[in-house]
């Protein structure tokens, strides 16, 4: 049996680690050098696009706890990305450079990986031949074709990416250095106060500005463009990105009316990020408006912010637990592209992917989590078939099952459910052993 990944994004590398991991050759499809997608700027494995945080690292967090399911099942990203770790907070963020280009030389040097550098066209079907598809949501052009001939219409959506300014091009002297509540160093998060004038004078440039498409999209709520949620009322980013709790302006010794946070966006500091400004402005639009962001009147920005097309199967109709096609079942899965949104949730879909394309392989029973796992939970919810007007689910404490008896206090309720599903996790690797 022969084993194929196509892409060698997050979910495409962890799928290629688990098959190599269990003593099988496999060969992985990357398009790049001789092809990019708009989005991605380097030649590196595991590409970082949108952000560099992989959210919060505490295990009472549902980020936190998927992170901590895959490192036990054996992630390859997630180690990594603990060693490569900027200073954010709660939150692991990383150095996007180090991460991918460590990524990249793992992969690279595994003896049961073979890279073959091609623009893959269409899907192999052959009975002897296990493939994972992990080609993210920009796939497009004779493979996405191939891939409906196999699926279906895709469903679709726009996600955006948020502009990075340099540290030493942010006013100081109106901008100060914390993190909420001071969770973390000062030096994590740079944050950018507003009065109440300059918010609503802000907001009124903000969503008069021209944006680079004419036309309104369907767009994930969780990459929502900034200037999109202005337009959803004028405190809409004040409870949003914008909030200003956890902070104290020491200028004043009072909370902000809103505030922008920069996070770090490498581990030497000199470049961060807007959070969560996804934006789609023009380029001289983004300049004009985000100038009059206090402290960053004569910010250099390195980046601006972009937006690109995503897409993904209708995977509650298509896809069993395992991430295997209902139709196919020699034909894998994982990233993006099943409708997991986030980095690592995209990374644990190629784990469960490539665990058991082995396992398939072998005639052995599907490895599937129980649902009081998160990773589990992000399985069932791609494969339910109830799922009616299916969108992208991130992890989050809403997909698993409750506790009971209820708990009251939140970060207890959090704490509990973490290690319920641990727990779970354990019994279900007893399988693997």
């Amino acid at each position: 049996m022969k084993f194929k990944v196509l892409g060698a994004g997050l979910a495409g590398v962890e799928a290629a680690w688990q098959i190599a991991e269990r003593g099988y050759k496999v060969q992985l499809y990357e398009m790049k050098p001789i092809k990019r997608s708009p989005a991605h700027k380097t030649d590196l494995f595991a590409e970082l696009v949108c952000s560099n945080s992989l959210k919060a690292s505490r295990l009472d967090s549902a980020a936190g706890l998927l992170k901590e399911e895959m490192a036990r099942l054996g992630s390859v990203t997630v180690p990594v990305a603990r060693e490569c770790a900027v200073p954010a907070g709660g939150a692991l963020a990383v150095d996007r450079d180090i991460f991918s280009s460590k990524i990249t030389e793992k992969i690279k040097s595994h003896k049961n990986i073979e890279i073959i550098n091609q623009v893959v066209e269409t899907i192999d079907t052959d009975d002897d031949t296990i493939t994972i598809v992990a080609t993210g949501p920009l796939t497009d052009g004779t493979l996405a074709e191939s891939i409906s001939n196999l699926t279906g219409d895709y469903l679709s959506f726009y996600d955006a990416a948020a502009p990075i300014v340099t540290a030493d091009s942010v006013d100081m002297s109106k901008a100060f250095g914390a993190s909420r509540y001071d969770r973390g160093g000062e030096d994590d998060y740079i944050n950018c106060p507003f009065n109440k004038e300059e918010y609503e004078n802000f907001i009124s440039e903000l969503v008069n500005a021209q944006g680079a498409v004419v036309h309104d999209f369907d767009v994930y709520e969780g990459c929502m463009p900034i200037e999109k949620l202005a337009k959803r009322g004028l405190d809409a980013p004040r409870f949003g990105p914008m909030k200003p709790v956890g902070l104290v302006d020491p200028r004043t010794g009072h909370r902000p009316w809103a505030c922008v946070q920069l996070r770090r966006e490498n581990d030497k500091g000199t470049m961060f990020n807007l959070v969560g400004f996804q934006t789609n402005l023009r380029f001289g639009e983004q300049k004009r408006v985000f100038s009059m962001i206090p402290g960053l009147e004569n910010a250099e920005f390195v980046r601006y912010g972009v937006m690109h097309r995503n897409s993904f199967i209708d995977s509650p109709r298509l896809l069993n637990k395992n991430f295997s096609l209902r139709a196919n079942h020699n034909i894998f899965f994982a990233g993006q592209i099943t409708g997991v949104e986030g980095y690592m949730e995209s990374a644990s879909s190629g784990i469960i992917a490539g665990i058991n394309a082995v396992r398939y392989a072998e005639g052995k029973p599907s490895f599937v989590l129980n649902n009081d796992t998160m990773m589990g939970a992000l399985s069932e919810y791609i494969s339910d078939e109830s799922v009616k007007n299916f969108q992208p689910m991130g992890a989050n404490f809403g997909v698993l099952p409750p506790i009971e008896p209820k708990i009251r206090d939140k970060r207890e309720r959090y704490m509990a459910l973490s290690n319920r599903a641990l727990t779970s996790l354990e019994k279900s690797m007893e399988n693997l052993k």
